[in-house]
């Protein structure tokens, strides 16, 4: 009750810096009329199989409207949309890796991982609506720590009225590794069908998702995020959203912290102009641990400040080894056209975790965890995709780490990762 009434009191204060931005600008506003709700806009899938021209760019790209005080994460745009249709395909991966920080490896040098699975994506799209979702599952057969299964789905429903929006995210996965990193900048790591046939859809936010990025917590993990958000608009500018998210966390192995959450969130938003956007938000999250009687509350006010130059730029737990901590985390991904074929990518991850429970045998333990990586990757005809790509993984710690042969405070894995992937032709629904 305690903690309902805490996030009532915040809603109280949101809902006060919006009633006062719209009274300010109410005689500027008297004379517009609500907009009504535009339609659905998703990228067009290449029907044609002329892959290479839509990735260049030569549809028109439309703005993300996605509340700034949202839950989704932000994107760089979206196409309109002519067909509803699904596609499945096959791929395979492989990871070559020394001296790995998140795997049961038994001995040092390097080791190799192999993962086949099978795709499915699907975009239904009606006047005001969507319906989408990217799914990838099959087999891991790794040369250090035997064979597993891999799955990852993420879906989405959204629903526009003429003030307001419906959103439902669903995000889960089952891999045998931290997410934090995996695949990177190979296709291995995104669920669904690669290239113009993706079905690109809103996911979440990382700080509504659970933490993985201590990545001693080590072996086969499911993880699971689901999200519910309303936005209504009270003028042309201002909207006020409201969102409850649950998160899960849980491990295979036995001494990993397993975790539950539960995010409420209410923001006020407002554009500022067509490209910029401001928001007042209020957070509140609670974390329990199965099988532990710690719980722990944290809430926060934020204020949000975006900018979304289409096409181009989008700003905008516990880890598995704490009960608790205090994390700052940061990833980016870059990529750019080299040659009418070719694709470059940059990405870069970094994560600081601290324990808010003192553990006996080190008062203040901390974990950083640095990944830097690029690729190239190109489409082989109209139904096939190869990417190739160099990641390097830094962990760490003001202790030993010891979930491989060699104890040290600081260690380097150095991964060599390749993906090729198959489609069929896509099945158009209407």
């Amino acid at each position: 009750m305690k903690a309902w009434k805490q996030f009532a009191r915040g809603v109280i204060a949101i809902l006060w810096c919006g009633m006062c931005s719209a009274a300010l600008w109410a005689q500027e506003q008297s004379d517009d009329k609500p907009k009504p709700a535009a339609r659905v806009l998703l990228p067009l899938p290449d029907l044609n199989g002329n892959q290479q021209d839509d990735e260049q760019g030569s549809q028109t790209m439309q703005p993300d409207r996605g509340p700034v005080g949202g839950v989704q994460a932000g994107t760089l745009g979206t196409s309109e949309i002519r067909h509803s249709y699904w596609v499945t395909g096959l791929q395979y991966g492989n990871s070559t890796q020394t001296n790995s920080v998140s795997t049961t490896a038994t001995t040092g040098g390097w080791s190799t991982a192999n993962y086949a699975s099978g795709n499915l994506s699907l975009l239904e799209a009606w006047g005001h609506s969507l319906l989408g979702a990217n799914y990838s599952g099959g087999g891991s057969f790794s040369s250090d720590s035997g064979s597993t299964q891999y799955h990852q789905l993420s879906s989405a429903w959204q629903l526009d009225g003429r003030r307001w929006q419906a959103l439902i995210v669903e995000q889960l996965s089952y891999l045998p590794q931290s997410s934090f990193g995996f695949g990177g900048t190979t296709g291995l790591a995104v669920p669904g069908i690669s290239g113009a046939l993706a079905a690109p859809l809103p996911g979440l936010q990382q700080v509504f998702v659970p933490g993985q990025s201590v990545l001693s917590a080590i072996g086969p993990r499911y993880s699971s995020s689901s999200g519910a958000q309303l936005t209504y608009g009270v003028s042309r500018r201002g909207a006020f959203t409201a969102a409850v998210v649950y998160g899960l966390l849980r491990f295979s192995n036995s001494g990993n912290v397993s975790n539950d959450t539960e995010i409420l969130n209410a923001a006020y938003n407002y554009a500022v102009s067509r490209k910029n956007s401001i928001g007042v938000i209020y957070r509140f999250t609670a974390y329990h641990f199965p099988g532990n009687p710690q719980a722990l509350g944290d809430q926060l006010f934020e204020f949000m400040y975006a900018r979304r130059v289409t096409g181009r730029l989008a700003l905008g737990g516990g880890s598995g080894f704490f009960s608790g901590s205090r994390t700052d985390e940061l990833s980016a991904n870059l990529g750019w056209p080299l040659s009418r074929a070719w694709t470059g990518s940059l990405n870069l991850g970094y994560a600081r975790n601290s324990t808010i429970v003192t553990l006996k045998a080190l008062s203040s333990p901390t974990y950083t965890s640095w990944i830097t990586g690029a690729g190239l990757n190109r489409p082989l005809g109209r139904s096939m995709r190869f990417s190739l790509g160099y990641q390097a993984v830094i962990q760490s710690s003001n202790g030993v780490i010891c979930n491989t042969p060699a104890c040290q405070t600081t260690q380097i894995s150095h991964q060599i990762q390749t993906s090729i992937q198959w489609n069929a032709p896509p099945q158009v629904l209407r």
